[in-house]
């Protein structure tokens, strides 16, 4: 063996040992392909699907700032203690509002399962003049700071949270009694004569008939005290249900419909009808009536029922929107009731951009009050004041 045959056999042996060295190195995985969120377009814009799952989910919301002067609806008396001396001053009533919104659907063999949620939190004025406070002791006014009208974070509520499979529904929602007929207006003061108690626990059943026509049967439990928060028993204090029912009629013109509903803590009744006409693609007008048989049920000192809450037997509301164009819009709603309660509520609306709306509503009310100034005071329906206010409105949709 020559010198050359010994160099060439020891390279092919080092390479053949390298060979297997390298043979027995760890192997990178190929990476796996990475799950992008699909868009999910059954259930309208926006709702995409739940990498993993079959359930379509949507997120939504809005940043809401709400600028109030005088002293009519929501902001009735937007006055407030002086800090100094406990006097009364007229004052801004100011709100921020962040809601979050979730939609959720899937299709299954018992139908669409749906899902909605609706949280809101609030930071502004709690809005109500106490005055300079006594001090029971005896030693003369409380410092004017107890009394005065603070801004402050309000917490959080929970305005939605249902279930519905078909039609089917369960959980936490506003009373068919306003949800299913419709509400007062495209005003932000909608409830300037009542038209009903919102928040409930329902289990209720939708029925599409198709050609236009639906039913709804709502058993409900009612919440609080009424929209005065204090007085009346809004929520069941027994295994009765309140109970509401409804049809109506839907065609391109607009719509007919009606629902009646049974108070069981006071065994009262209390009725709507509605009708909607788009007159144009501009113009689309409203008007409602309401009955009750609980006359009585402004009355703060009995108390008021879940669902009549105007003064009198009847009431009555109409109103319409106008499109100027594309961006801007004008809405109008007046009502009245039998007790000679009557308001009045007119706002432009204007689309600044996409998702960012500024609101600019005038409102006057006629109505009864408390008539010896304290926030519990008597009531009579015959003490009336006039009251005008203004809120401008920014909200940011998403």
């Amino acid at each position: 063996m020559n010198i050359k045959s010994l160099l060439l056999g020891s390279a092919a042996a080092l390479i053949a040992v390298s060979g297997a060295r390298a043979a027995d190195a760890v192997t990178v995985a190929e990476p796996e392909p990475a799950e992008y969120v699909k868009i999910c377009d059954v259930y309208g814009s926006g709702y995409f699907y739940i990498p993993g799952t079959e359930t379509c989910l949507r997120i939504g919301g809005y940043v809401r700032y709400d600028i109030g002067v005088g002293d009519v609806g929501s902001f009735d008396g937007a006055t407030s203690a002086d800090v100094e001396d406990g006097g009364s001053n007229d004052t801004f009533y100011k709100n921020a509002r962040f809601t979050l919104k979730t939609w959720t659907g899937q299709e299954t063999e018992l139908g669409t399962l749906k899902t909605y949620t609706e949280t809101r939190w609030n930071f502004g004025n709690r809005n109500a003049d106490l005055g300079a406070l006594v001090d029971p002791d005896g030693a003369g006014p409380l410092p004017a700071a107890n009394a005065v009208n603070p801004a402050f974070n309000k917490g959080t509520s929970l305005n939605f949270a249902w279930i519905q499979l078909g039609g089917l529904r369960v959980g936490k929602d506003e009373s068919a009694f306003n949800t299913f007929i419709g509400y007062a207006g495209n005003v932000i003061q909608d409830t300037l004569v009542p038209y009903g108690d919102f928040d409930t626990n329902v289990v209720q059943y939708y029925f599409d008939a198709g050609n236009g026509f639906s039913a709804v049967i709502s058993l409900e439990e009612g919440s609080g005290g009424g929209t005065d928060g204090v007085y009346g028993v809004g929520t069941i204090d027994s295994y009765v249900p309140h109970v509401v029912g409804g049809v109506k009629y839907t065609q391109g013109w607009g719509a007919i419909a009606g629902v009646v509903a049974y108070d069981s803590n006071y065994e009262e009744w209390a009725g709507k009808v509605r009708a909607d006409f788009n007159v144009t693609s501009e113009l689309s007008l409203f008007a409602m009536f309401g009955y009750g048989t609980d006359k009585n049920s402004l009355d703060f000192a009995s108390g008021r029922d879940f669902y009549k809450q105007w003064g009198g037997h009847w009431a009555w509301w109409a109103g319409g929107t106008y499109k100027f164009n594309p961006k801007t819009s004008f809405n109008l709603q007046v009502s009245g009731d039998q007790d000679k309660n009557y308001g009045v509520a007119a706002n432009v609306a204007y689309d600044v951009v996409p998702g960012l709306t500024v609101t600019a509503e005038v409102d006057y009310d006629h109505y009864g009050h408390f008539n010896d100034g304290t926030p519990f005071g008597n009531w009579t329906a015959a003490d009336k004041k006039n009251s005008i206010g203004g809120l401008l409105r920014f909200q940011r949709s998403f």
